[in-house]
């Protein structure tokens, strides 16, 4: 029986050609907005004015970079969004390492039942929760603090944290930490010594989700910090810098360019675990 000859290049290349371009032109639609949204930042006031649009500045200038980071609250607010961010993200992790390990790993009354929560909670639309989560604020006196934002963005975070590293945690083989434990350490131990090393991918998918998340979450922000202005995080600041300048668009631009740069250099530190770890979360266990 004879072997089948392998394709040439040229025509494996020509049968791939519709969906190579089908994924260089979602790229493009994608990423032309960032370009855009970059490159008004570093256009004169001239280009971005102009009746005809130009896709590259006739000259750049860090005039509005200037504007922005030279405006009132600037510093503060994003201090304000960093520590709302890191607080939910870490927050969540720790939470839901506890979660997710009770899930994979014993055996108890309730816990298919828990995980439907889970996903329940994740699925469930938090736009509808504004209005009872603000009365109960109203009614605590926790309104117009960051402790409060916090929570929220540790609430929201927190299902997809579980359900990842519970995948995780699953896909483990639960022979080594028994080797651990065989071997003198306690369960906490095994699982510390053995089990989170391995956890790397999961824990950076989910930490780069809830960063996302956490950093660019607008609605509670704006409802829930009302009069106490220097609890303002950076998406309320940048949708109150437009209506202040105006027309100026170069200084919206450059506000959005420096909003996107945490998120990005994030994603660019994390992205070789994200794949890894959403892909694993999902199918395992």
């Amino acid at each position: 029986m004879s072997t089948p000859r392998p394709r040439p290049p040229v025509r494996r290349a020509l049968r791939r050609f519709p969906l190579n371009a089908a994924a260089a032109l979602t790229v493009l639609v994608c990423l032309f907005p960032v370009y855009w949204m970059v490159t008004t930042a570093f256009k004169p006031s001239t280009d971005i004015q102009s009746y005809d649009p130009r896709l590259v500045p006739s000259r750049w200038t860090f005039e509005h970079f200037r504007v922005v980071v030279g405006a009132d609250g600037f510093a503060l607010f994003w201090r304000n969004s960093l520590l709302v961010t890191l607080s939910a993200v870490l927050l969540a992790l720790l939470v839901a390492l506890g979660a997710a390990y009770a899930v994979a790993r014993m055996r108890w009354r309730g816990r298919r039942q828990f995980m439907l929560a889970v996903f329940i909670a994740q699925m469930a639309p938090w736009e509808s929760l504004i209005i009872p989560i603000y009365i109960i604020s109203r009614d605590t006196g926790m309104l117009d603090r960051l402790p409060t934002l916090t929570l929220i963005y540790f609430m929201i975070t927190l299902p997809f944290t579980v359900v990842v590293l519970r995948g995780f945690i699953a896909g483990i083989p639960p022979e080594l930490e028994e080797a651990a434990q065989v071997d003198g350490c306690t369960r906490a131990g095994a699982f510390r010594k053995v089990a989170f090393p391995l956890l790397a991918p999961g824990l950076m998918a989910t930490s780069l989700f809830g960063f996302i998340t956490a950093w660019n979450e607008f609605t509670y922000a704006n409802f829930l910090i009302i009069k106490q202005q220097d609890s303002r995080t950076l998406p309320v600041w940048l949708s109150s810098f437009q209506s202040t300048f105006g027309t100026d668009w170069g200084a919206t631009m450059a506000a959005s360019t420096l909003f996107a740069l945490p998120a990005l250099i994030v994603f660019l530190a994390l992205q070789r675990h994200v794949t890894a770890g959403l892909a694993s979360g999902g199918v395992k266990g």
